[in-house]
C-alpha cells in the first residue's frame, strides 16, 4: 500500500446518496479497496492531519450488510456511513478489508486505517464513537454495552466528529437508500427476457447492430455472435438501457469504465458503447492470458466483465487452495458461488471479499446458452 503521504486516486461518483465508484483505477475489473502485503505509512493521524491530507481510510468486514463490491460499485450499510461522514468532511474515503475483528483492531492501532466502519464494542486503548446499536451482556442484570465505530484513543478529534455526524436519522437514510436499490433490482430482474431477441433469424439477422458486433468483436478476437450475446444479456438490445446500479447503454458500462475507454461523453451512442465494451475484453484477455484455452478463458473474462477481476482472481486462489484447477472454469465457478459464503470470503487467500457470486456464475452460463443460440443462425 503506498504511503499516506501521496494523494490517492478515488474517483467519488454520486448516485442517490452518493454511491462511490471503486473502479477508476481498475476499470470495472477489481476493487482498488482491498487488503494487501505492502508496507504501510503507520503515522497516527487524527482529524486535522486527516483533512489536510484529504483522505479518510475505514476498515470494515466484508459482507452484504457491511461492505462489498460490485461491477466497480461500492455496496453495504457501513460503507454507506464512512462515505457519508467522509463526504461531509469534504475528504475521499478509501475503504480496507479485515478478515477477523483482530485484524480490524490491529489495522487500526498500526495506522493502516482511521476507523473501524463496523459496529464494536468498547476496547482497550480505542474511542468508542458513532454508537448505532447496543447489546446484552452477560451480566446477572443483562446490561446492553453499546457498539459503534472505533477510533485510536489517540484520535480524540476524529471521535468528537464523528459523534457530531451521527445520528439514527443518517442510518435510516441510508437503509432507506438501500431498500429502494433492492426495489430497483428486483424491478430490473422481473423485466429479463430468459430467450434470446432475433430480429431476423430467417435473414441470418440478430439485431440491428450486427455490423458493430462484427467490426468489434474481430479487434477481441472473438466470435461476433458471442458479443451479441453478451450484449443481449446486458441490455436486450436497448441502447438507452441504465441498470439499478447505474450501468448505461448497450454493453452496460458503469461510470468509471465509460471514463476510462473514453466514453463517458456519449455512452448512450451504440458505437462508442460497443468499441468502449471490445477495448474492456481485450484488456481481460490479456490478463487471464495464463489460461492458454481461448474457449476456458472466454468464462473468466465474461465472469470478471460482470463481478470484476479481483473476485474472480479471488476465486481462482481458493480453487487451488482446495485443490481445484484455477484454469478450468467448472472448478473455479464453484468457489464463485461460495464468495457468497462466509467461510470463504473471510478465508485468507481471499482480498477482495463478498460477491453476488449466483450472478456472476448464472451471466456466464446465460451467455453461453444465448451464444449458441445465435450460433444456430444463418
Amino acid at each position: 500500500m503506498p504511503s499516506r503521504s501521496f494523494h490517492h486516486l478515488i474517483v467519488l461518483t454520486a448516485m442517490s446518496l452518493s454511491i462511490l465508484s471503486c473502479a477508476e483505477k481498475d476499470k470495472q475489473v477489481s476493487s482498488i479497496f482491498h487488503s494487501n502485503d505492502e508496507n504501510t505509512d503507520t503515522q497516527h493521524l487524527d482529524m486535522r492531519e486527516l483533512e489536510e491530507g484529504g483522505e479518510i481510510i475505514a476498515v470494515t468486514l466484508s459482507g452484504p450488510d457491511t461492505y462489498f463490491e460490485w461491477r466497480g460499485q461500492c455496496f453495504g450499510d457501513q460503507y454507506e456511513l464512512a462515505a457519508d461522514f467522509a463526504r461531509s468532511k469534504g475528504v475521499r474515503l478509501r475503504m480496507e478489508i479485515a478478515h477477523d475483528s483482530t485484524e480490524l483492531i490491529s489495522k487500526l492501532q498500526n495506522g493502516e486505517a482511521d476507523i473501524i466502519a463496523l459496529p464494536m464494542p468498547d476496547t482497550p486503548d480505542c474511542i468508542l464513537a458513532a454508537i448505532q446499536d447496543s447489546t446484552k451482556t452477560d451480566s446477572p442484570t443483562h446490561d446492553r454495552k453499546a457498539l459503534g465505530w472505533l477510533t485510536r484513543a489517540s484520535s480524540q478529534q476524529l471521535a468528537e466528529e464523528l459523534n457530531k455526524w451521527y445520528t439514527p436519522d443518517i442510518k435510516q437514510k441510508i437503509l432507506a437508500h438501500r431498500n429502494q436499490l433492492i426495489q430497483k433490482k428486483i424491478h430490473h430482474e422481473s423485466h429479463s427476457h430468459p430467450r434470446p431477441k432475433v430480429k431476423n433469424a430467417a435473414g441470418g439477422i440478430i439485431s440491428d447492430y450486427d455490423n458493430l458486433f462484427q467490426r468489434y468483436a474481430a479487434l477481441c478476437r472473438w466470435d461476433w455472435k458471442l458479443l451479441a450475446a453478451q450484449c443481449y444479456q446486458e441490455s436486450a438490445f436497448d441502447p438507452n438501457a441504465v441498470s439499478w446500479a447505474g450501468a448505461q447503454g448497450l454493453m452496460q458500462l458503469m461510470p468509471s469504465t465509460a471514463r476510462h475507454y473514453g466514453a463517458a461523453e456519449n455512452v448512450f451512442d451504440p458505437e462508442t458503447n460497443i468499441r468502449a465494451a471490445a477495448s474492456l475484453i481485450i484488456d481481460l484477455n490479456k490478463e487471464f492470458a495464463e489460461i492458454h484455452d481461448e474457449d476456458e478463458r472466454i468464462s473468466f473474462i465474461l465472469a470478471s466483465y460482470n463481478g470484476g477481476q479481483g473476485h474472480v482472481r479471488d476465486a481462482m486462489a481458493l480453487t487451488k487452495k482446495y485443490g481445484g484447477n484455477p484454469h478450468l472454469w467448472s472448478d473455479v465457478r464453484q468457489y464463485i458461488l461460495a464468495l457468497s459464503d462466509s467461510k470463504y470470503y473471510r478465508d485468507p487467500v481471499v482480498k477482495y471479499g463478498y460477491l453476488r457470486g449466483n450472478e456472476t456464475a448464472n451471466y456466464v452460463s446465460s451467455i453461453r446458452s444465448h451464444w449458441a443460440y445465435y450460433s444456430g443462425i444463418r
